[in-house]
């Protein structure tokens, strides 16, 4: 491997509910990584939990529209007492990883891969990827990773934290109310009650901490909210309840640290009540795509100038997507909610709107390798002893 290139080892699947878009999404990144730039190898993380190291130049020869994950022998190193999910200590499995790729913290592989740089590029949405606990693993750890840190990650996860955020940032949010399962099962109809009060209808529930509409129902009768709080609570313990207004879905793609660009705003058109999993992610014609958005040119500005609001008052950084609503009937806009690991599909606006904006795949992912890379360098240059 020759000195000057850069390790890069993404991490893909996972076992949240998002592993099959995580998987589409690493077909895009292992694809535009380019390889005169980029030593890249591969850690497939199954449903199970299992950390699978991947053959990577066998399964960059299978990518199509979505990765495999090859069959392997997983990473076992296990703790002195066997964890509750088993024999796999992701913290001990990570640090196994790193160690594979030749860390310079590694007794193993040559002084020509030790002397190399690594960045973790974690392709992993949702759950257990995207909410902050790979995160602090790989901060633990010491590693450079792409994408936002242990806080700014599980701020962008948790849509109530995120919204209280925006809101002292100065930014418009949407009307909510939310609740604990431990709340819920004590006086639900109290907070059914409540929540037609203050929201009126239609009305949306959400789990509060999961991403690309899983778990998310549409009410338009008061006879459906208790179901649809149910349905939201098999997903989380946590669920928000927002008021559904008459809007277009637009989006910014942030980029950057704590001067972040913005890309130019694009439109969410769903054929249908609003934007599923499955029409998001697995079909091609669930949804159309404006980009850019069709805006004046002060609405284009408001709608990147929010968006940079957000990523700062959030304490983003690396990339973001920003999905904001914009009101038909006054023409107001609104935060609706941040992904800091945005889907990266062949469908996925984020890569398209930085397209459109002037920064082809491979371009933007070597810029989010030289933030991680950055980062790094600036927390390692801090006093760790007084």
């Amino acid at each position: 491997m020759a000195l000057n290139k850069t390790r890069v080892l993404v991490l893909y699947g996972g076992r949240s509910t998002e592993h099959e878009v995580s998987c589409r999404s690493a077909a895009f990144v292992l694809r535009n990584l380019d390889p005169a730039k980029y030593d890249v190898r591969a850690i497939a993380i199954d449903k199970s939990g299992r950390w699978l190291p991947q053959d990577t130049p066998r399964l960059l020869a299978q990518l199509d529209k979505t990765v495999p994950i090859l069959p392997g022998t997983p990473l076992r190193d296990r703790p002195a007492l066997p964890t509750s999910a088993g024999d796999y200590d992701p913290a001990r499995n990570l640090l196994a990883a790193v160690g594979a790729s030749g860390s310079a913290a590694s007794t193993a592989g040559s002084s020509a891969e030790s002397s190399s740089e690594l960045v973790v590029f974690p392709v992993l949405h949702g759950s257990f990827g995207e909410d902050g606990t790979l995160q602090g693993m790989l901060e633990l750890v010491g590693a450079a990773f792409v994408g936002p840190d242990t806080l700014g990650s599980a701020i962008g996860m948790d849509k109530v934290v995120a919204k209280r955020l925006a809101a002292a940032a100065g930014v418009p949010v949407v009307p909510w109310v939310d609740a604990r399962l431990n709340q819920w099962r004590k006086d639900s109809a109290a907070i059914t009650s409540r929540a037609l009060r203050e929201l009126g209808l239609p009305i949306f529930v959400k789990p509060a901490r999961l991403g690309s509409s899983v778990g998310v129902s549409k009410v338009k009768s008061a006879g459906e909210l208790a179901r649809a709080c149910d349905s939201a609570f098999e997903f989380d313990d946590k669920i928000l309840i927002e008021k559904g207004l008459e809007v277009r879905e637009i989006e910014c793609a942030v980029l950057g640290d704590y001067e972040p660009r913005v890309s130019v705003p694009g439109e969410v058109i769903p054929r249908g009540d609003f934007y599923t999993y499955e029409k998001k992610y697995l079909d091609a014609d669930g949804a159309g795509m404006g980009i850019p958005a069709d805006l004046t040119a002060e609405q284009t500005r408001t709608a990147q100038e929010m968006s940079r609001k957000v990523f700062m008052g959030l304490e983003l950084y690396g990339m973001a997507r920003v999905d904001l609503f914009l009101e038909r009937g006054n023409g107001q806009f609104w935060f609706n909610e941040v992904n800091t690991l945005p889907g990266m599909t062949e469908i996925s606006q984020y890569p398209l709107l930085w397209k459109e904006s002037g920064v082809p795949a491979a371009t933007l992912l070597d810029e989010l390798v030289d933030l991680a890379l950055r980062r790094k360098r600036a927390k390692d240059a801090l006093k760790r002893s007084i």
